[in-house]
């Protein structure tokens, strides 16, 4: 059983293609009967009141008997089917005794005017003119069969309605094909989606109409995402393998060796236990960026606030500060959780080494700055470039390995932004992100 898909864009373009059509040419119909009807009794009366004005002209010019005058009606009526109704003074006379008596009350109305008349299923159009004749007041009504015009207007309406029915069928047709022609790139993008799921292909064209312009883009970016992420977990996948394989085997040849471990070993197997660990959570730290084609939004307000109690509690001795942008509701194209990664990386690399003093300031201008700064020991002026290399170490005073700032640098590069490092006027480290934010 044919059964029609209503989620069909062909369809429910024909559908509305085919309705306006229909409702055009039915209100066309429509209105070309009504417009027909009203022109035929326009010019109708037009005639009824050129022969009543040449019939009075006509009795005052010749100065014709009423009999004459009526006698030479009645033939009029018999050729060109006018009806004449006269009365002059006390006398009245009509072309055809049958509608004497029916337009007779006609003749006591004063203004002159076109009269419609409907009796014995028989439509007239009449026209009522008064005049003066030899100082006598005389009426004047002047009729035709409607009838037969409205007949022949009917016949003519079904005419058009055919017409209109061949035409709405043309044009229905029409669109039938414009759609189809017009549907062309969809199904050409079709084709390229089914080509890259089969991996014929690795990328859409972008020579697509214009509307799709923003949508071919996106599948681009989508992949270009995808691509960079299944590389970059190759790369981590490789790294993590090289960076593993030293203290793992340096461990395992201490733990199967016969000597014993004493103090001075256990710390070392300790260590690089540690490194491995730190190793690994530098790289599931990694597998955590979403980048900027993720489609998520952060809040700003929502993230700072709770990450700035979070660290008041973990560094209670210190005083961390934060100022927000004024509007308290807006959001930024930064997926949460790497917004997220961002403060906690700045704010505990501040908290450790801060003395007494962190502030944090988020300001929303033509893209995110977030700035932070604390009043610890501070880089020297020499050392302040080498900062966010993969494993750089200033200071051994407090644990670690180097990754924080590492991974910070390379989270805010995949948003497009730069990360600027100086020295604070508190005299500590001075932290500067900038990221520009995409319009939506």
């Amino acid at each position: 059983m044919f059964r029609i898909d209503r989620r069909s864009l062909r369809i429910r373009l024909l559908a509305w293609l085919s309705g306006i059509a229909l409702l055009v040419t039915g209100t066309t119909w429509l209105l070309h009967g009504i417009l027909l009807e009203d022109l035929a009794r326009d010019f109708l009366g037009e005639r009824l009141e050129r022969e009543a004005r040449s019939a009075i002209e006509q009795l005052q010019q010749d100065r014709q008997s009423l009999p004459v005058v009526l006698d030479s009606a009645s033939q009029s009526y018999q050729i060109f089917h006018h009806l004449y109704v006269l009365r002059l003074g006390g006398d009245i006379s009509a072309s055809d005794e049958r509608w004497k008596d029916v337009l007779a009350p006609l003749l006591d109305e004063a203004p002159e005017a076109h009269v419609e008349v409907r009796a014995d299923e028989q439509h007239l159009l009449v026209y009522r003119r008064h005049f003066t004749l030899n100082g006598e007041a005389g009426v004047l009504l002047v009729g035709e069969d409607f009838a037969q015009v409205e007949a022949g207007l009917a016949q003519l309406h079904w005419w058009v309605a055919g017409i209109a029915a061949g035409l709405l069928l043309l044009l229905v047709t029409l669109n039938l094909l414009a759609v189809n022609r017009g549907l062309i790139p969809l199904s050409r993008l079709r084709d390229q989606l089914g080509q890259l799921q089969a991996g014929k292909r690795e990328r859409l064209s972008p020579d697509v109409p214009s509307e799709l312009d923003s949508l071919v883009m996106q599948l681009n970016h989508f992949m270009d995402e995808i691509d960079a992420r299944l590389q970059r977990s190759r790369d981590s996948s490789a790294d993590l393998s090289h960076a593993l394989k030293t203290p793992l085997a340096a461990v395992t040849q201490v733990l199967r060796g016969a000597r014993p471990i004493d103090d001075e070993r256990r710390q070392k197997l300790v260590r690089r236990l540690e490194e491995v660990h730190a190793q690994l959570d530098a790289q599931l730290r990694h597998s955590r960026i979403a980048g900027p084609h993720a489609g998520r939004m952060s809040d700003p307000h929502r993230d700072g606030t709770r990450l700035i109690e979070l660290f008041r509690a973990l560094y209670p001795d210190r005083r961390f500060t934060l100022r927000l942008p004024q509007a308290s509701d807006q959001r930024v194209p930064i997926e949460a959780q790497d917004l997220s990664e961002m403060l906690g990386i700045l704010l505990d690399n501040a908290g450790k080494w801060a003395t007494r003093e962190v502030t944090c300031h988020i300001t929303l201008t033509d893209g995110l700055r977030i700035l932070v700064e604390d009043d610890g020991p501070g880089v020297a002026e020499a050392d302040l470039c080498r900062l966010g290399r993969r494993g750089m170490r200033l200071d051994e005073r407090h644990p670690g390995y180097g990754l924080g700032l590492s991974i910070l640098t390379q989270l805010v590069s995949r948003y497009s932004g730069q990360t600027r490092f100086a020295t604070s006027p508190l005299g500590g480290l001075r932290v500067e992100l900038t990221i520009p934010l995409r319009s939506e």
